[in-house]
């Protein structure tokens, strides 16, 4: 194991101009087109032959077949960007105007395939099959892993497992929970119709905004009053549009926007059933019409207890107790629970903060960004878990 470890170190500068260049040329969600062909290169040109392109759409799976017996693993990285302005003073700033790296989804795809390179070079020592996961559009609804999986890609797979570098969280330390991890995530839309005029003569009209901010009030009873105060939920109103810019006008409709967050099923469906209530209700109320859609995105996290125990027991090993740190659920949302719906598995975090604390901006933030030895730690951890699923020693 340890030469295994010491060769990813090797790598470490390739890994850091892989992921540099990613970073200068994002690509956005269910528009990612050079990203999926330069991964696809990279497999080709270690001579890997088991290379899937355009699976779901713009996903990459690439296969490895050890020389020793044993099961199947896979391991999921995913690499598109979001819609942000990259902020930050760095010769890899994104060249792309409007789009970046904010999430760390390229430290995901370099340590992914340098692990493979590695495990590769070393294959005659691997155990069982391991298959790379190169997802797509992890950061819009409704995802790529569910279109992946569709697709085939955990086919004979026995294990998934997944890793996020967190910007936050001091480098060095890592962390995995079993059971529900990260929030399912859900959207809605509602369309309040009432009937716009003058703003002097309000006895005419049919005041939309009262139905808005009553209801705005309202919702936020869904979790301190609705929900059971040992279960988690969010539920914010994030958009408040009128789309009337002059004071002596009362709008003819008004749009809200918003996100439901949960641990649980029983809290999520009761959180839909009692914003539809509430939206019919009130607006009836008022002698008005509201038209609401609401989406499910992505289900809980939900990391198989065993295999969770497994990882931590790796993180242990491979990090050290003192580094292996207790972490909470997490109400922000990931499409790796649909890989953990279909196989047991666990999705773990690993501390990525910059050293110098001015530098430490938040996952989404214009000045995001990461320490990047945390690519070697996340492949370490990799390495080690499909050894260890394999019952070999570390």
């Amino acid at each position: 194991m340890e030469i295994l470890f010491k060769a990813l170190e090797e790598e470490f500068d390739n890994m850091v101009d892989f992921r540099r260049d990613m970073h200068m040329y994002p690509e956005l969600s269910h528009h990612e087109e050079k990203t999926p062909e330069k991964i696809a290169q990279f497999y080709k040109d270690l001579g890997l032959e088991d290379v899937r392109t355009k699976v779901g759409g713009r996903g990459v799976v690439a296969t490895l077949e050890g020389g020793k017996p044993g099961k199947t693993v896979a391991l999921r990285a995913d690499f598109d960007a979001l819609p942000i302005q990259d902020a930050k003073d760095v010769e890899y700033k994104s060249k792309i105007d409007g789009v970046m790296h904010a999430c760390g989804h390229d430290v995901h795809t370099s340590t992914l395939l340098h692990v493979a390179k590695v495990l590769l070079q070393n294959k005659d020592e691997v155990p069982g099959k391991v298959v790379f996961l190169h997802q797509f559009a992890e950061e819009v609804i409704p995802g790529g892993a569910k279109f992946m999986i569709e697709d085939g890609c955990l086919d004979g797979v026995d294990a998934v497992f997944g890793a996020h570098v967190i910007s936050t969280m001091p480098f060095g330390k890592v962390g995995a929970l079993p059971g529900a991890f990260m929030a399912s995530g859900d959207t809605f839309e509602i369309t309040i119709q009432g009937k716009g005029g003058h703003a002097g003569m309000p006895q005419h009209n049919k005041d939309p905004l009262t139905v808005a901010t009553t209801l705005f009030q309202s919702l936020q009873t869904i979790v301190s009053r609705d929900t059971d105060p040992l279960n988690s939920g969010v539920v914010s109103v994030t958009t408040f549009n009128t789309g009337q810019p002059n004071f002596n006008v009362i709008p003819d409709k008004v749009e809200l926007k918003g996100t439901v967050r949960t641990l649980d099923d029983e809290t999520r469906d009761n959180a839909e059933e009692r914003i539809k209530q509430l939206t019919k209700g009130i607006a009836d109320a008022y002698g008005m019409s509201a038209d609401i859609n609401y989406t499910r995105g992505y289900p809980v996290v939900v990391n198989d207890d065993d295999e969770t125990v497994r990882i931590l027991e790796v993180q242990r090993q491979v990090m050290g107790e003192e580094n292996v740190i207790d972490i909470k659920p997490q109400t922000s949302m990931e499409d790796f629970g649909y890989y953990l719906q279909e196989r047991p598995g666990s999705f773990f975090i690993v501390g990525g903060a910059l050293e110098d604390k001015a530098d430490v901006y938040p996952h989404h933030h214009p000045n995001f960004d990461v320490d990047e030895r945390a690519m070697i730690n996340i492949g370490k951890l990799f390495i080690a878990t499909v050894f260890d699923y394999n019952g070999e020693e570390q």
